[in-house]
């Protein structure tokens, strides 16, 4: 018959599936003390500098144009259509020279109309004056026949009063004489007086006559002129920089018809973004990129106003210019605001604006790797900006665009 086996206890077996588990969790906790490997970045692809201590030129920099001192502008008096074109852009021209020729039939029948209505002004003038002035003639000659009448009643009252004296004459007679002389003497004296009436109002009927013609070939003259300036002629001589109207195109009153540079020195106008141009004053030094050499200037005026994120500034320059300067050319503007001694600098970031706190990434000794530290900028140039605190002199920093490792502290530079 079978006797059974005593069964032996697997403690062996337990032991090493602990020892397992052990392992396991001092594997991971080791692991999760590790940093993480930092991200590498190729250093072909970035841009590097080094912060220096000295002097920092603070400049800033816009686009612009040269822009004659002198402009003439010719602007459409009248409405009226393009008949016939004399020059075009680029033509030397001096004053007085036909530029364009228009037209326009309602303008031309204005002036006519204008023209009519002065001669029947001076018309009804020369008939109001020839009635004013007969008028005057027949009440002057009334005045003298009554200044004879009276004349001779005085002589008969005198004559009457004598013979009165003598008893050669009645007293009733003697009366008559002296009450006809009297009533002579008032109606000569009313009739100098209506003619004095009579002179003072032709005065001021001519006078507004006058007046009225005076309008009327003021008006007369305006026509003309409109009519005149259908023939647009340069107003100075000059070279004509714009004249973009062909033959048949309709020009309304006030339209630009053609601008003429006058011959004379030229400026730059520059363009510079607002945020800049608060330290800008009169009378800095300017540099102009003509693209055939460098001007030297000075600015001359700052535009009050803003126009699309951008301040006009005006830089005189020097009468002689390098060759191939003219109106209208593109050129490149850097105005120095200032200098700043003894300061660190470096090139300025791809991000990051004046007087603001930003992330740089800064190489370390090896060479291999770069770590992140908090920087203080200053105030800015066009390509290099102050260093307030966080570097120091020496140290190399990373310019380029690094936004994309923000969740990195370190990065390896491969």
């Amino acid at each position: 018959m079978d006797i059974p086996r005593p069964q032996k206890k697997k403690y062996g077996r337990y032991i090493a599936i602990g020892g397992g588990v052990v392992a396991l969790v001092v594997v991971t906790v080791a692991l999760s003390q590790l940093e993480p490997a930092a991200p590498s970045v190729e250093r072909a692809t970035v841009w590097m500098d080094t912060v220096e201590q000295g002097e920092l030129v603070r400049q800033v920099r816009g686009p612009g144009t040269l822009v004659p001192e002198e402009m003439r502008w010719l602007s459409a008096v009248t409405a009226g259509r393009i008949e016939q074109r004399h020059v075009r852009p680029g033509a030397t021209v001096a004053t007085g020279d036909l530029l364009l020729e228009m037209s326009n039939p309602d303008v031309q029948l204005q002036a006519l109309e204008a023209e009519r209505q002065l001669a029947s002004a001076q018309a009804a003038l020369v008939s109001l004056r020839t009635q004013l002035q007969t008028e005057r003639l027949n009440r002057k000659s009334q005045v003298e026949q009554i200044r004879i009448q009276a004349n001779e009643a005085d002589r008969t009252e005198e004559s009457m009063i004598s013979l009165g004296q003598k008893n050669l004459a009645s007293d009733n007679e003697v009366l008559r004489a002296k009450e006809t002389a009297a009533e002579l003497r008032n109606r000569l004296a009313l009739e100098e007086e209506q003619l004095r009436t009579v002179e003072a109002s032709t005065e001021q009927q001519l006078a507004l006559a006058q007046e009225n013609v005076s309008r009327q070939r003021a008006v007369a003259q305006f026509q003309r002129d409109r009519v005149g300036s259908m023939q647009v002629r340069a107003g100075s001589d000059g070279v004509v920089q714009e004249i973009d109207w062909e033959v048949g195109q309709w020009a309304n009153s006030g339209a630009v018809l053609a601008r003429i540079a006058q011959p004379g020195k030229l400026k730059a106008v520059l363009r510079i973004p607002e945020t800049q141009v608060r330290d800008i004053a009169v009378g800095q030094v300017a540099t102009i990129d003509t693209r055939n050499g460098l001007v030297q200037g000075h600015v001359m005026r700052i535009d009050p106003a803003s126009v699309n994120g951008t301040v006009t500034v005006e830089v005189a320059l020097p009468d002689t210019l390098p060759r191939g300067a003219r109106p209208d050319l593109s050129v490149d503007g850097t105005i120095e605001i200032e200098r700043l001694e003894n300061v660190m600098h470096v090139g300025r970031p791809a991000y990051g604006q004046a007087e603001s706190q930003v992330g740089l990434f800064k190489l370390e000794p090896n060479g291999k790797e770069a770590v992140r530290v908090s920087v203080r900028l200053g105030r800015s140039s066009v390509n290099e900006i102050e260093i307030v605190s966080g570097l120091q002199p020496g140290d190399v920093v990373i310019l380029s665009d690094l936004s994309s490792y923000d969740a990195s502290d370190r990065v390896r530079i491969n």
